[in-house]
């Protein structure tokens, strides 16, 4: 279920949907079992700074909107804080203040020297001309100079903004420090120093994932029947790694609907076609399906890589397969989580399934601060030891304190970030 609905919601239906809410529950069962005492929870829970901005935008019309748009620092106790800025009519601040979170506990689990930091403006980038888009992003980035920088804040692409978005980003910033900056952003085109490898890192991250969930559960990928919400860089690219590891995938969608095809889909041609069209309507070797239910289709492997409270506590029940990989941040709720845990539904939850992104995001960081670049196979080769490390360390959390992959992932990202403030202290 999408909280983007126009059906009004009730007060229980408000409290589970609120991401920050969801990401504070997962925080505080960690916390218990981790012994953490109230104080540090306290800095813990809390973001470091957020900033909200108004934004006047000249309009192709001639007239001037204001927008609005954020951007919230969890954590930098471990490094710069690093996190995607999203465009979209949805966007809150609560929305922002758990992607954060979850981006602070996200390079804790994969062990990268970053904390958590998230942006957003409130637009519909649909019914925004290239020109408006790059007027709002320049007028953005403007006005959270003072927060960024290699050091400070680095940002990368996320929902409806891409390696454009983060060209103008990485000149905006260059010409008002006078020098050009690549290491400010992550993301970008491999021409102004992009990395090998980014776009596909988040959906290959996806994919190494579900391989290492597979053989403990016991399940071969020709035998797997795939569910994949979402066709972009994380659904699109990580359906298409699992189509060339043997998977079946049976469904694929986009904003608009689905595509099921029972002996599995050709992958490859969907994406083509959704290339070329910009929507999978019309793609003519499939079912056409609307996207409500496709969730709930007889699967072996769900992999919602769409957006955040799509599988809740009112369809956590009808979910049918064994193993659920969380491409999306926060694509179920606590509540449903919980349900599904007590099914026996495996959950690699999105703070490790997902992390490929900032991985490979790191890595191009590190190779501007350098000025020397890596091929793609270095790249991948990289990802492919942090992740499989990961999910490793994650797996045998779970063993030694008896829990759900997710609790893990909690202990033991909320671990590494306490016992840094434990050596460096709190200043005074």
């Amino acid at each position: 279920m999408s909280t983007g609905s126009s059906v009004a919601l009730t007060d229980a239906q408000r409290e589970e949907y609120n991401p920050f809410l969801s990401m504070q529950k997962g925080f505080n069962t960690a916390a218990d079992y981790l012994g953490l005492d109230e104080g540090l929870r306290e800095v813990l829970r809390s973001p470091d700074r957020e900033l909200t901005v108004y934004l006047p935008v000249m309009m192709d019309d001639g007239g001037v909107r204001v927008f609005t748009g954020y951007r919230v620092q969890h954590n930098f106790s471990r490094g710069p804080c690093k996190g995607g800025i999203r465009f979209a009519p949805d966007v809150n601040i609560d929305e922002v203040r758990a992607l954060s979170a979850w981006m602070t506990w996200k390079c804790s689990v994969v062990d990268v020297p970053f904390g958590g930091g998230k942006g957003g403006v409130i637009c519909d980038p649909r019914e925004m001309s290239a020109g408006e888009l790059e007027r709002l992003t320049r007028r953005y980035t403007a006005s959270i100079m003072d927060i960024l920088g290699p050091d400070r804040d680095v940002p990368a692409p996320d929902m409806n903004t891409n390696e454009q978005t983060m060209a103008w980003i990485m000149d905006t910033y260059s010409m008002h420090v006078r020098n050009t900056t690549t290491a400010i952003v992550t993301g970008k085109p491999l021409a102004i120093g992009g990395s090998r490898g980014r776009t596909e890192a988040t959906g290959r991250g996806v994919m190494i994932s579900c391989r290492e969930a597979m053989k403990k559960i016991g399940l071969r990928p020709e035998d797997t029947r795939v569910v994949v919400q979402g066709s972009g860089n994380v659904g699109g690219i990580g359906a298409l790694l699992l189509y060339r590891e043997g998977y079946k995938i049976i469904s694929l969608s986009d904003m608009y609907g689905s595509v099921y095809r029972e002996e599995g889909l050709d992958v490859p041609a969907v994406l083509a076609h959704l290339r070329e069209h910009r929507r999978l309507e019309g793609y003519t070797d499939a079912e056409h399906r609307p996207n409500a239910g496709q969730l709930e289709v007889d699967c072996d492997l769900l992999v919602p890589a769409a957006t955040e409270n799509q599988i809740t506590s009112e369809n956590a029940d009808r979910i049918k397969a064994k193993l659920i990989v969380e491409g999306a941040n926060g694509p179920t709720t606590a509540k449903a989580s919980e349900i599904l845990h007590q099914r026996g539904v495996v959950i690699v939850p999105d703070i490790l399934a997902n992390a490929g992104g900032v991985t490979v995001s790191y890595f191009e960081w590190v190779q501007d601060r350098m000025g020397y670049f890596w091929t793609e196979e270095v790249v991948n080769s990289r990802l492919e030891q942090v992740m499989v490390k990961a999910f490793n360390e994650v797996y045998s959390t779970a063993e030694k304190y008896k829990v759900s992959l997710r609790t893990a992932a909690y202990i033991l990202s909320i671990e590494r970030v306490a016992s840094v403030y434990h050596l460096r202290g709190i200043f005074a």
